[in-house]
């Protein structure tokens, strides 16, 4: 799949996109990239917009862990402003909704939102796949080991690639089979996953491809970088661009990130080497 498609409009994945992180939150783990307040969000989507981001992803709750669990209603009131904004602003922008509720969900595709990203994969709310296959848009599958509350006691595999790929080989079964064609796989560098874990799977990144779906890499200001430089968030920009390299070269046609400017340059460079 070279292409996404959704509410009629095309997106060509020949050319590897940025998906830029807004979060409608106060507690995401990178300060940066959180605000509650409208006229930041409204400023970050301005600047998102501007530096070119080819999606810009919204949610409204951390997944961090140890993050506040939100209903339905909270989450959808987080998101509802930056949503309404974007799509007015900038109705050619597209855009996807950082969601595991159905309720949310189906708000944000009534509003325009052409991609459901879920860190679930369906697991947190059995209605949000019908609500996917009746928008037929794409949807992103995370894998997760555990829960966010869960995730970071004591991760283990056997073989992280090996078992990560079996989860996908198998919600991609299960998505097709519920009516959603257009998959995208994010293999959930630091959802239930150690240091050691995350670089294992970003070497053997490449081998995701053999299952015939984009891949998208969220690995922007994680702790794989900061912890293993002893350096905040903060300083993990440089560090980020490293693994967006290496993420491209491996094969990934979408990146989820803070930064979006520097993550541009990034895909022209590469562009540039490849073309």
């Amino acid at each position: 799949m070279l292409s996404l498609v959704a509410h009629g409009r095309k997106m060509d994945l020949n050319l590897p996109r940025v998906m830029g992180v807004v979060n409608c939150t106060d507690d995401s783990f990178y300060e940066g990239s959180r605000s509650l307040e409208k006229t930041k969000l409204e400023e970050k989507i301005y600047e998102m917009h501007s530096q070119g981001a080819d999606i810009i992803d919204i949610g409204g709750r951390s997944s961090r862990p140890g993050s506040r669990h939100l209903d339905d209603q909270e989450e959808l009131d987080r998101v509802a402003h930056s949503i309404e904004f974007v799509k007015a602003k900038f109705p050619e922008q597209w855009c996807s909704i950082d969601t595991t509720s159905a309720v949310v969900a189906e708000f944000a595709l009534s509003k325009g939102v052409e991609i459901v990203n879920d860190i679930s994969a369906g697991s947190m709310d059995a209605r949000l796949w019908s609500i996917v296959a009746q928008w037929k848009v794409p949807y992103v599958c995370m894998h997760m080991q555990g829960t966010p509350d869960t995730m970071q006691i004591d991760p283990r595999y056997f073989d992280v690639v090996e078992e990560i790929a079996s989860f996908f080989k198998t919600k991609i079964s299960l998505l097709h089979a519920a009516g959603i064609e257009q998959v995208i796989l994010d293999p959930g560098f630091g959802f239930g996953k150690t240091i050691a874990h995350n670089y294992q799977l970003m070497q053997g990144l490449s081998s995701f491809q053999q299952l015939n779906c984009p891949i998208l890499v969220g690995v922007s200001r994680k702790s794989m970088i900061y912890k293993l430089l002893e350096i905040s968030p903060e300083q993990a920009l440089n560090g980020t661009t490293v693994l967006h390299t290496y993420a491209l070269v491996q094969g990934a046609r979408l990146l989820r990130v803070h930064d979006v400017g520097e993550a541009k340059e990034v895909v022209r460079l590469i562009q540039a080497i490849t073309a």
